[in-house]
């Protein structure tokens, strides 16, 4: 009973070999990228070539464009180590020109406050109640936007909707316009495809499937006024959607992601779609036109840059001609 006790145990010199190295990788992809996006800047930043939908400049309203940024979070020791290059990033790039970022919070969802809370502002709410997650710990996204946006002295007109594994590394401006937030297109969310279990929650009444953008919650710039309305929403059909064995098998992993993309269809919500909003791991090639605000920093990613790395690829003109990053 001793000795397999042991089994499967990892030994702390290892651990930390590990962190080492996923800090080291993480620390010159990003100094990478910002390297070369500062090469771009006589450029407009945040076009690209070919947005599906690109908001132009003329069109921006006046006023305070600030939006503030939310992300949720549990209080388990991986979540902490990303929310705390999150808002290290974050500080780095509010306050240079052309961001429109304004305050920070990180809503933690774990009902208790931890060990950050001088480090990193945050607000605390409850999750839900033992076992209604069947497991799916991110159905507490849409219950803690719930919670806060009730709870919580908002400040800004806007909010970005961010999540623990996103970096900044460019200033982020508001991209959404009015009433049209702005979202990031996901090439695995596929509503047209899943039409017949996408019925059960969007009903023809409602309009085409196309009604219902290929997004997740996140990222999302969205007035604060329009979140309220679909934020509970997005809750109720999230867990319907958790609780219907054909629509879990279907969605997956994903589940929450077609929850937010279904409910804000119901409210009649379309979204400017960008592209330039975030770096995703997928089937990507780095152009030398590209400028991303954001990285969706995970660890596949990571270990893609440091294998190019290692085979000799050394600056960005080399690795810009070779690197795809495989889902």
């Amino acid at each position: 009973m001793i000795a397999r006790k042991n089994v499967g145990r990892a030994s702390p010199f290892l651990l930390v070999l590990l962190a080492f190295g996923f800090f080291l990788a993480t620390y010159n992809l990003l100094i990478l990228v910002i390297h070369k996006t500062s090469e771009t800047s006589g450029s407009d930043a945040g076009e690209l070539d070919d947005p599906i939908i690109r908001r132009p400049d003329a069109v921006r309203e006046s006023g305070d464009l600030k939006f503030h940024v939310a992300l949720t979070a549990t209080d388990a020791p991986y979540s902490k180590w990303q929310c705390r290059v999150m808002y290290y990033w974050y500080k780095k790039m509010k306050d240079t020109p052309g961001s429109d970022m304004g305050g920070f919070t990180r809503v933690l969802h774990s009902g208790k406050p931890d060990n950050l809370m001088d480090e990193i502002p945050t607000f605390v709410v409850d999750p839900l109640p033992e076992g209604l997650d069947r497991g799916y710990i991110v159905l507490n996204r849409p219950w803690a936007f719930v919670q806060w946006l009730e709870k919580a002295t908002i400040e800004e007109e806007y909010i970005l909707m961010a999540e623990p594994d996103h970096v900044f590394v460019n200033p982020l401006p508001n991209l959404a316009h009015g009433d049209n937030p702005a979202a990031f297109p996901f090439f695995y969310i596929k509503p047209t495809e899943n039409e017949k279990v996408v019925r059960k929650y969007y009903p023809e009444e409602k309009g085409p499937v196309t009604n219902i953008d290929p997004i997740g919650n996140s990222p999302v710039i969205i007035k604060k006024s329009m979140l309220e309305k679909i934020a509970p929403t997005w809750m109720n059909v999230s867990l319907r959607m958790k609780d219907d064995p054909e629509t879990d098998k279907a969605f997956g992993w994903v589940l929450e992601m077609y929850g937010y993309a279904v409910a804000s269809a119901l409210h009649g919500v379309r979204h400017i779609l960008r592209k330039d909003f975030m770096l995703q791991v997928c089937m990507i090639a780095i152009q030398d036109t590209c400028i991303f605000f954001l990285i969706h920093l995970i660890i596949k990613l990571i270990l893609n840059f440091v294998c190019l790395a290692s085979v000799g690829y050394r600056n960005w003109q080399e690795i810009h001609h070779s690197l795809y990053i495989w889902m």
